[in-house]
């Protein structure tokens, strides 16, 4: 007997081990949704791989152009770094440095300002300045010391004057080349004229008479760490009025500030100095660090103590000049503790330090850099202005 077979009912269970039509759409419905919901959540752009090296979220993707190597400076070797650039045990920077100022783009510098590499010329100990190329590749050259001579408020090269008009005329060639000139009053030699001189306008015809004879357009102050707030304030009036005089003429003066610096910066009274004579007018276009530039027994130059020195005073400085940042006001001196002058690697790596963090210049204290060093010193890059 033939059996019969209900070929609908089979449609409608969709035969052994098929489940049932409506939980077979909802399914379908569920795992479309899971689909969009995954899809939706994926990144945008390539991943960032950084543990394999490759590009970054804005590096090219695979088949494109190679990434452009990122130029870098070497480094001064800070505490924990393994040489120039490399960065310390555990950092995750691959400078110890700040590679750059922070904020906003820093305003243009006052005219008149030194840039580059700056000599410094003492004249008590090199008349003819000839040691520091003054007449050489750099376009300035900063003569020191001036400080107060007979009554107090007459300024002399170290406190022997008259010699004013001679050190005008070895000027000629440098200033036949475009060349510029600054000078500090005080210093190691004597006191800063200031500080002997009571008389108000006596002490800014003195600074006037220097600063003519010379020609200089800037003009740098090393006053002693005893300074009162009488004479900081006294300096201040005669600097301000002579910025005025000089602005009037059409020929800014660039007034700076000479300090000392260490791991701690500036010193209270070095900071409260700097404060009080920006509040009596003068407009301050450098502070100019002078850094103990010491050695290790093996001969090596401690560079990480120049760059902490550096990065403790930017912030003491900004609030002094009421400024958010200021490396741009900060000149870079070393100042060198023995015979030996810098060698190249120690120039490279003090010039990179400063064109990475926008300083306003680098010079050199107490000896004339080594042979290597001369040379790369002459050639170091202007601060674009």
């Amino acid at each position: 007997m033939p059996v019969t077979t209900d070929r609908s009912a089979t449609r409608r269970s969709g035969g052994p081990g098929t489940l049932p039509r409506p939980l077979t759409a909802l399914a379908s419905a569920v795992l479309l949704a899971g689909t969009g919901v995954a899809v939706w959540l994926l990144p945008s752009g390539p991943v960032n791989r950084p543990w394999a090296g490759g590009p970054g979220p804005e590096g090219p993707a695979r088949g494109g152009a190679a990434p452009r190597p990122v130029p870098s400076g070497p480094g001064i070797p800070g505490s924990g770094s393994s040489g120039p650039g490399s960065p310390g045990p555990g950092s995750s920077r691959p400078d110890p440095l700040p590679s750059a100022g922070p904020g906003p783009a820093r305003p243009e510098p006052p005219t008149g300002r030194p840039s580059g590499f700056v000599p410094f010329a003492d004249v008590a100990r090199d008349p003819s300045f000839t040691g520091y190329g003054a007449a050489g590749r750099s376009r300035w050259v900063v003569l020191g010391h001036l400080v107060a001579v007979g009554d107090g408020c007459a300024a002399g090269w170290a406190g022997l004057p008259g010699r004013a008009g001679a050190i005008a005329s070895r000027l000629g060639p440098m200033r036949a080349a475009g060349g510029e000139v600054g000078v500090v009053f005080g210093g190691p030699a004597g006191r800063e004229p200031a500080a002997a001189c009571a008389d108000p306008d006596r002490l800014a015809a003195a600074y006037r008479r220097v600063i003519g004879a010379l020609g200089a357009s800037y003009a740098a102050f090393e006053p002693d760490e005893p300074d009162g707030p009488e004479t900081v304030l006294r300096r201040a009036r005669a600097i301000a009025a002579l910025q005025r005089e000089a602005a009037a003429r059409g020929r800014p003066l660039t007034v700076g500030v000479v300090l000392p610096a260490t791991a701690a910066g500036l010193t209270p009274r070095g900071r409260a100095m700097l404060r009080s004579t920006r509040l009596a007018g003068v407009e301050i276009g450098a502070v100019d660090l002078l850094v103990p530039l010491d050695r290790t027994p093996a001969g090596r130059a401690r560079l990480g103590a120049v760059a902490a020195a550096v990065r403790a005073a930017q912030p003491q400085v900004a609030r002094s000049l009421g400024r958010p940042a200021a490396w741009d006001r900060i000149a870079l001196s070393p100042v060198l503790t023995g015979p030996r002058g810098l060698t190249g690697a120690e120039t490279r790596t003090l010039t990179g330090f400063t064109a990475r963090n926008g300083l306003a210049w680098l010079s050199v204290r107490e000896a004339a850099p080594g042979p290597g060093g001369a040379r790369l010193l002459a050639g170091a890059p202007a601060r674009e202005r």
